[in-house]
Parts: structure tokens; sequence; C-alpha cells
């Protein structure tokens, strides 16, 4: 299947760095283990604490508690950054498997399966993320991001706009948000 939309090879792109981002650079942040507190403070911040939230809650998320779950993420996020889909599969299936109530190993999966364009394994996967981890937004924008890749532009915007209600200042929600808008504009949400 090929894309619908002419920007979201682009998103494509952007989705895969946001799962590639969450395993490096910020472990040192994770001062706070409180999610609540954490979402709490996204909502009121300026983007400059939003992007220190941002990193403190991705830590957090990514923590499966499980020294053998986090290398199956940490082999899985580099396979697919290395561009070995398969590997990831591998991996992260592996991951779901042995850990199956850790968010983070369904949505960097659905990730995968996103690059893939494989939308109805990714949409499973996300699904099975938010189950367990409602706030994700990175996860709720992966839902936008499937929906628009199906040419489904008013899910897409609700799945866009629930992740903004989570963090105002995510940039690449902020963006698809304002892609959709016009073409939404007058239609019942």
């Amino acid at each position: 299947m090929s894309i619908a939309h002419p920007n979201l090879k682009g998103t494509v792109a952007a989705i895969m760095f946001i799962v590639m981002y969450s395993v490096t650079g910020h472990a040192q942040e994770a001062d706070s283990s409180n999610e609540s507190a954490l979402l709490g403070a996204l909502l009121r911040a300026d983007p400059a604490q939003a992007q220190r939230l941002d990193r403190q809650l991705q830590a957090l998320w990514d923590k499966s508690g499980s020294a053998s779950a986090d290398l199956l993420l940490e082999r899985g996020r580099d396979a697919l950054e290395a561009g070995d889909t398969h590997a990831a599969i591998e991996h992260l299936t592996a991951l779901t498997d042995h850990a199956p109530d850790f968010a983070e190993g369904w949505h960097a999966r659905a990730s995968v399966f996103f690059g893939m364009e494989r939308y109805g394994l990714a949409l499973a996967d996300l699904e099975h993320a938010l189950t367990l981890n409602p706030n994700n937004y990175d996860a709720i924008y992966g839902l936008g991001l499937i929906f628009e890749a199906l040419e489904r532009p008013e899910q897409a915007y609700e799945a866009y706009s629930r992740a903004l209600a989570i963090h105002p200042h995510h940039e690449e929600v902020t963006k698809a948000v304002n892609r959709l808008k016009p073409q939404i504009a007058g239609k019942a949400l």
C-alpha cells in the first residue's frame, strides 16, 4: 500500500525518529517517577520545559523493570535504526511475548509495522499500547498517522487533537493538526 499523503513519507521518518530518540539522551533527566506530576507539568509548560518533561516521560515509559526486556527494546530499536526491520520485529515480538504488560514494547513494534506500511498490525499494537498507557501521546500520534495513511482525515485529526491535549507543545502533532485543519474545516468531527 502506498502512503496516501505526499507529506506522510516525511512523517514516517519523523515517527521513527521519535521512537529512536526516546532511547537516547534522556536517562540522566529521568529524576521523577511520578507520571501524573510530569503530565500535569507538561500541560503548564512552556516549549523549553515541555522538551525536558517529554524526555523525562519517555525515560519513565522506557523502564520495563526487567533487564532482559530493556535489552530486547534496545536491540529492537537498534535494528530499526540500522534499517533491519526483520530483526527489529523479531526482538520486539520477543519483548511483547515476554513482557506483555510493557506498553513501550507494543508501541515500538507498532512503529516498525507502520514503517513497513502494515497498518493493521501497527493499529493493533498501538491499541494494545494505549490500553496499557493511555497517556502516551506518541502512540496516539501514531494512530493519527495510520488514519491519515488510510485516508481517514477526521479520525486522524481526532487522534492528533487527543495527543495535543496531553502534550500541547508536541511539534510533529502540531504540524499534523495544522496540515489537516483546512481539509476538515466545516466537517463535523
